[in-house]
Order: C-alpha cells, then sequence, then structure tokens
C-alpha cells in the first residue's frame, strides 16, 4: 500500500489507461454475458451499498430478491419456488449438489453428468467430495438418457441435465431424465444458467423447467441473457426443505440462519436482475431473444455457405463450427473439440454478423 494517496483525478487516469487493454464487446463473440442494460446499471448504483449477507438491515433489498426468485420461479412454471440470488451458475450448481448429498445421507455418493457438462460440475464434486460419473452424449452432443440410467446406482444422489450447453447450445433429453429421476427417487438439476432465459421465449421450445415432476432445482443465470450486471445468478428449488438444510446459525447477524454459500453479497446486481425483468416483461424478452436468434439462424446459414455447416442441432443462440481458422480481429473460442464456437449476445447485431461473414470469406479467396 502506498504511503500517501494520490489525487482522485489522477487515479482514474490509470484506470482509465489500463482499461483501454479490455476487449470491447463489439467483436467479442465467445462470451456468455454481454452489455448491461442500462436500467441493470441504474438499479445496482441505487442500492450499490445493499448487503444481502445481513438482509435485516436491508428489508427493502431483501424484498427485492424474494421479488426476482418469485419472478423467476414463475417463468420456470412454479411460482412457489424457493430460491436466492447466487453470484452465477458455478455456485447454483454447487449449491444443487450439495443439496442433494445432503438429503439423500449416502455413505459414498455419486452424481451422473453429462459429458457437455460445465466445468463447475467437476469442482463441485470435488469440493463435496462427490464421485462424477460421466454419461456419454448421442447424436447431437446431447446426453444419452439410456446410458445415464444404466450409471445409476443406490449411491447416486443427484442427476443433471443441461438446458442450453455451452459448447454447442443443445438441450439434454430433459423429460427423459426426469422420468428416471423420478422413478428412482433420485435428485434432478437442471442447469439452464444460459437457457433459461432463452427458452421460455421461443415458440414450441421443449419443456425443460418444473412442468416435468421430476426437476427438484434449477440454476438460471440473469447476468447472460438477462443483461443485468455481474455477477447475478439464481437457484430455484422446488421444496424449500431442501434448500434450508443448508442452512448454518448466524448468530451476530439480524437472521439467525442462512442457507446461501457466500455470506456477504451484493444487493445491487441483484436489484440489476430484477430491474431488466420488470422493464422489459415477457414482450421485451421475446424480442430481444427473437433478434438474438434471427442473427444465430443468419451465422449458421451464412457460415454453411462458406462451407463450414454448424455443429448438431442447436436449440439456443450457440453454434459451433468445424473451422480451424479465425479472422484477424475476431475473438471466437474453441469447444473441447477444437470447433470453432460463437454466441449471439444481445450485442452481436446483425451488421456485426455480416462483417464477421465477410472477413470468413476474405480468408478463402
Amino acid at each position: 500500500m502506498r504511503s500517501h494517496g494520490i489525487a482522485e483525478e489522477e487515479l482514474f487516469s490509470f484506470l482509465t489507461s489500463v482499461k483501454e487493454r479490455d476487449r470491447v464487446y463489439r467483436k467479442v463473440l465467445s462470451s456468455m454475458c454481454t452489455l448491461p442494460h442500462p436500467v441493470a446499471v441504474r438499479a445496482m448504483n441505487l442500492f450499490i451499498e445493499s448487503n444481502l449477507g445481513d438482509p435485516g438491515l436491508f428489508e427493502g433489498t431483501a424484498s427485492l430478491e424474494a421479488l426476482l426468485v418469485e419472478r423467476l420461479g414463475s417463468l420456470m412454471h412454479l411460482p412457489g419456488a424457493c430460491g436466492y440470488a447466487t453470484s452465477g451458475g458455478t455456485e447454483s450448481n454447487l449449491q444443487a449438489l450439495r443439496m442433494a448429498r445432503r438429503n439423500a445421507g449416502v455413505r459414498s455418493p455419486n452424481v451422473i453428468v453429462p459429458e457437455s457438462a460445465h466445468f463447475s460440475f467437476e469442482k463441485a464434486c470435488e469440493i463435496l467430495s462427490l464421485e462424477m460419473r460421466v454419461a456419454p452424449s448421442s447424436d447431437g452432443y446431447r446426453m444419452d438418457a439410456d446410458a445415464t440410467a444404466d450409471l445409476m446406482d443406490k449411491n447416486t444422489v443427484a442427476v443433471v441435465g443441461v438446458a442450453g450447453t455451452t459448447e454447442y447450445g443443445a438441450l439434454d433429453p430433459i423429460a427423459a431424465l426426469a422420468d428416471i429421476a423420478l422413478d428412482r427417487e433420485t435428485a434432478f438439476h437442471v442447469d439452464a444458467a444460459f437457457g433459461g432465459l432463452v427458452l421460455p421465449f421461443l415458440p414450441d421450445a421443449p419443456v425443460f423447467d418444473f412442468q416435468l415432476e421430476g426437476v427438484t432445482s434449477i440454476s438460471v443465470d440473469p447476468h447472460k441473457m438477462g443483461m443485468s450486471t455481474i455477477p447475478v445468478g439464481c437457484l430455484l428449488t422446488r421444496d424449500p426443505s431442501m434448500l434450508c438444510s443448508l442452512s448454518v446459525d448466524t448468530p451476530y447477524l439480524t437472521v439467525k440462519q442462512e442457507f446461501t454459500l457466500a455470506g456477504t453479497r451484493s444487493g445491487g446486481a441483484v436489484v440489476g436482475a430484477l430491474a431488466v425483468i420488470e422493464h422489459l416483461g415477457r414482450d421485451g424478452f421475446t424480442a430481444v431473444v427473437a433478434e438474438c436468434m434471427a442473427n444465430h439462424h443468419r451465422l449458421t446459414d451464412g457460415m454453411a455457405a462458406l462451407g463450414y455447416p454448424v455443429i448438431g442441432d442447436p436449440e439456443v443462440n450457440v453454434a459451433s463450427f468445424d473451422c480451424p481458422d479465425t479472422p484477424e480481429g475476431w475473438q471466437v473460442s474453441r469447444t473441447r473439440h477444437g470447433h470453432m464456437r460463437i454466441v449471439c449476445m444481445p450485442h452481436i447485431t446483425t451488421t456485426i454478423i455480416e462483417e464477421f461473414l465477410k472477413d470468413m470469406g476474405d480468408m478463402h479467396v
């Protein structure tokens, strides 16, 4: 630490110069986050000092977190869902497995995850001392339901399915997996961190949520397609007792028990997420998702015309291609199989897609 502080102007001159090293979102095609909606920024600044780790001090903010859970629960067809705002999918997924482990009471527990599962599950299983069994993919990089059933045994405490996979935009056979989990009396967690704010706004999207009796918990991230400030996710559960089973005593706080993983939690980010949901409503989100999907289809059509058909059959605005080259200046990512991966987030406009396709075409002239 400095012996003497520096002037505010000098400090922010330094910070501004360092920020210039960050990539701007315009040519970033790989991110599942996007520019926050202005109402999220405004709401976050209004609640910047709020700490949901001690909700009795911030009763208004806590009531808005409850409203966020209600809004997302209703969107997932369970208005009475229990849950809380997490830091994102990693925390939500860890807590879902923690709930399953705690409630099963198995001595040597295991969980079944898809081959396409987010890397957060590997971290969660290591932290929780869970055996992670990986179910292979069938056609289209989707979890094989029959193989999943074969991997389950008396020590299986949870099955995980993904609604909008990180790498290929696919939807696992959630209905079939829910039936298997229900039949085996096993917890079934749906990782909808990305797809949870896409699929409800698509016409004829497959059912993936609490409409299915076997679904016990869902993760959804407003800081992705919800266009809210980072970080904010949400964990939703069908049975309040599952989440309450994680409670620990907090004797010196205004509440005497908490079931959250983090202690201190930003109220500002949570209110920012709610602000976007309230401001846009179903009509607004439907329009945003429709535009993203239109750009997604323009991208896949354009890449196919260049000789790079999309891998699999993505159901959300994530697409991967067997394309080894990347035009200069563009940021894409690669799947574990080496495929080019692009996410058509709200900051990716039709103009940007056309520029990218032109640069792709120019590379092969």
